[in-house]
């Protein structure tokens, strides 16, 4: 047995729900891997987990991405070996990633480029395949396109304006501050609204000529998303990516035809990279953006594992800009 150090937590709610314990942790089962973490993720969906709105058993690990080296192999493992610097994130399949070592099943892994740090891939997993998906499943999108993008200084946020740059798309960001206004504007956003003191719509439909924005991100919810609604163009698509603000509220279809005939999607990265191919192929064209300096990754905070409580305060009373991660 080896012991390590995680946060676990015994019931759902505020963030002083979560313990810093030791924990056991045995020898890899068959698939599975022993894995030392570098560098852990920390991510708005490690807050649904702990205040309930995604349902788990409990007790249970927090944390759903992290990267790290290889230290020990479970029969049947014949893709990595021992030393092998790896990343991961999930969902169920891959929680307990707050923690210093753990046992993780292999298929979760994806081997990190020898150009991109541990730390790099902590801040980038889950947020760059999240962008990844956006980007390249979601929509069609053409050259010239227009996207609003909600909590644009945000850590997906920030890697999606780049991506869509990329993509020659036009980006109409929205921030809370102008400091967080002027953190987008230099990852790609064309303009910032923001929202806490400008109407979001109107000033997107002052932006389009009236007409509306093809696709809107929206990861904020309850408080965005009739904004979002009627931020779109005849036939454009909402893709609620989160509910930052809580779960949007129960609506009638109808309103959608009359709004423009429009479309909504609430996807989740689980259903993105289940099939391994698909998985291999966004991380490699994310991976080859990154190491090429295409798309840039930034840490802004960095914490300890002990201090995931203040991690997750910081988080909810939005004082984080772009990525954070814990360093083990």
């Amino acid at each position: 047995m080896t012991l390590t150090k995680a946060i676990r937590f015994y019931g759902t709610g505020t963030p002083d729900v979560m313990r810093y314990e030791d924990v056991e942790v045995g020898a890899p089962g068959l698939g599975e891997v022993r894995l030392r973490h570098v560098a852990v993720g920390l991510n708005y969906a490690d807050t649904y987990f702990r205040n309930g709105t995604y349902k788990i058993p409990m007790p249970n690990g927090m944390g759903v991405e992290a990267s790290g080296v290889v230290e020990a192999l479970g029969e049947g493992v014949i893709d990595f070996v021992v030393g092998d610097r790896v990343t991961y994130t999930g969902f169920l399949n891959t929680l307990g990633a707050y923690s210093t070592q753990r046992l993780i099943p292999a298929n979760a892994l994806i081997k990190l480029p020898e150009e991109i740090s541990c730390e790099t891939a902590a801040a980038m997993t889950m947020r760059g395949l999240t962008a990844a998906y956006l980007m390249r499943r979601i929509y069609d999108f053409k050259k010239g396109d227009t996207i609003l993008l909600h909590a644009a200084a945000g850590g997906v946020g920030l890697i999606v304006s780049q991506w869509a740059k990329l993509l020659g798309l036009t980006v109409i960001g929205t921030t809370s501050s102008e400091e967080k206004a002027a953190v987008a504007k230099a990852h790609g956003c064309d303009h910032v609204i923001n929202y806490s003191h400008e109407n979001v719509a109107e000033r997107v439909r002052e932006l389009t000529n009236g007409v509306g924005v093809n696709v809107v991100f929206d990861s904020v919810g309850k408080d965005t998303f009739m904004g979002s609604l009627d931020s779109l163009k005849r036939r454009g698509l909402l893709v609620c990516v989160g509910t930052a603000s809580g779960p949007i509220p129960a609506f009638d279809p109808v309103l959608l035809a009359m709004k423009g005939s429009l479309f909504i999607t609430r996807p989740a990265l689980a259903d993105y990279i289940a099939d391994p191919a698909e998985k291999r192929e966004l991380a490699n064209e994310l991976f080859d953006h990154v190491r090429h300096g295409r798309i840039k990754i930034e840490i802004n905070q960095r914490y300890e594992l002990k201090d995931a409580v203040q991690a997750h305060h910081d988080l909810e009373t939005r004082k984080t800009i772009g990525s954070s991660i814990f360093v083990i």
